[in-house]
């Protein structure tokens, strides 16, 4: 259970999410990860007390740093920064997230490190992008990824205030698309035995996100109307209520093929010949209409008689909106490999697996996440002997 990536050695200088959820994807995949840590510790680690947890604990950190190696260097040091770049001279991919003018001062940016090692694939995560006026602007997910490049806006009801974004979203998609290339870098060195530097950004990640509705803008100078569900010009596509409160979402995006089992689980095939609502036309002009009245029949059973009613209609498409212990409640979420047992001491403790499962060659978390500086004397002895 070693994963695709064993014999990869990673050197990670990630603070926060990004950085050390690419590292962490990577290790997860059977990477060798020295994570590299000023002695105050990757700020992280404070996660789960920003929480308010009490206990020492950091779920998040201990998500994105699980199957890593740490090793403390005070890169302000001569020593600290020589030693940093004796690790990447050995290493296949080194990883950051630190801003590019800070790399340049500690000479980890890309330029002075593959003089040491040509080899290198060098992965870097930036808030804004590498150049232009903002290209050491300070960012976090909510500003690069949420705020600026348009997905809370888009995510915003017209004359409501943007929604809060939840912790990590973009970081955690912005690691696994650098993740990524540098597999694909990884690659490319197979055919020209050189490495290279591969980027994403904050910023880039968000827009992609939205890119349904940006390209549409760029090309067409129209944006997509964002949904409110009491008008929805499909109402087949929409999110309503069962009697227990519960919500659910149905998702008919084909007229034609949809229509005609929602109409059939509602009790109501009259509809397929009715004029107000026979075409998906029909539907989106007479669109309050119809929705209030779903209503009034959704809000007469629970969810759990949808449900059973709804999974008699093959074609009729729907999922529930479920809460977090909704989620880890779900036979299908197990099934799927949502969850992952990490070795803890004598025991083990469950934990959200990465998205990705290789079927050939499997992995599996090898261990917690490092305490600070754990490794630091087994790190420093190996570059004894190389």
């Amino acid at each position: 259970m070693t994963g695709p990536l064993e014999g990869i050695r990673v050197v990670e200088l990630g603070v926060w999410v990004a950085g050390p959820a690419a590292g962490g994807i990577l290790a997860d995949w059977g990477a060798d990860v020295v994570k590299i840590e000023p002695p105050t510790g990757d700020p992280g680690r404070l996660f789960g007390a920003m929480m308010g947890l009490d206990d020492g604990t950091s779920p998040p950190f201990d998500m994105d740093n699980r199957s890593k190696r740490s090793i403390v260097l005070d890169l302000t040091t001569d020593g600290g920064q020589a030693t940093a770049r004796q690790l990447i001279a050995g290493a296949d991919v080194f990883i950051t997230n630190v801003r590019p003018d800070a790399l340049r001062r500690l000479a980890l940016d890309y330029p002075s490190v593959a003089e040491l090692n040509p080899r290198l694939v060098y992965g870097l995560i930036t808030g804004y992008g590498e150049k232009g006026p903002d290209a050491n602007r300070p960012a976090y997910d909510i500003a690069a990824f949420w705020a600026r490049s348009g997905v809370a806006d888009l995510l915003t009801r017209p004359g409501d205030t943007p929604p809060f974004q939840r912790g990590g979203m973009g970081d955690h998609l912005t690691g696994m698309t650098l993740a990524a290339a540098v597999n694909a870098a990884l690659v490319a060195r197979t055919r020209t035995g050189e490495g290279q530097l591969v980027s994403t950004s904050l910023y880039r990640q968000g827009a992609y996100t939205v890119s349904f509705d940006l390209n549409t803008f760029l090309l067409t100078g129209r944006p997509i109307a964002i949904g409110q569900r009491e008008s929805m010009g499909n109402p087949c596509m929409n999110n309503y209520t069962a009697a227990d409160g519960r919500r659910f979402w149905i998702v008919g995006l084909e007229a034609d093929r949809h229509w005609p089992p929602l109409c059939r689980a509602v009790g109501h095939p009259e509809w397929l010949a009715d004029s107000r609502f026979a075409t998906a036309r029909d539907r989106a002009r007479n669109s309050r209409e119809l929705i209030a009245v779903l209503d009034e029949i959704f809000a007469a059973r629970t969810l759990a008689e949808w449900a059973e009613i709804f999974d008699g209609e093959p074609e009729l498409f729907w999922a529930p909106v479920n809460s977090m212990e909704d989620v880890l409640g779900d036979e299908q979420f197990h099934a799927a490999g949502g969850l992952v047992d990490v070795p803890d001491g004598d025991g083990s403790l469950p934990m959200v697996a990465t998205p990705a499962d290789f079927h050939g060659t499997p992995w599996a978390p090898r261990s917690s996440a490092p305490k600070l500086g754990e490794h630091t004397e087994q790190i420093l002895a190996e570059l004894g002997e190389r």
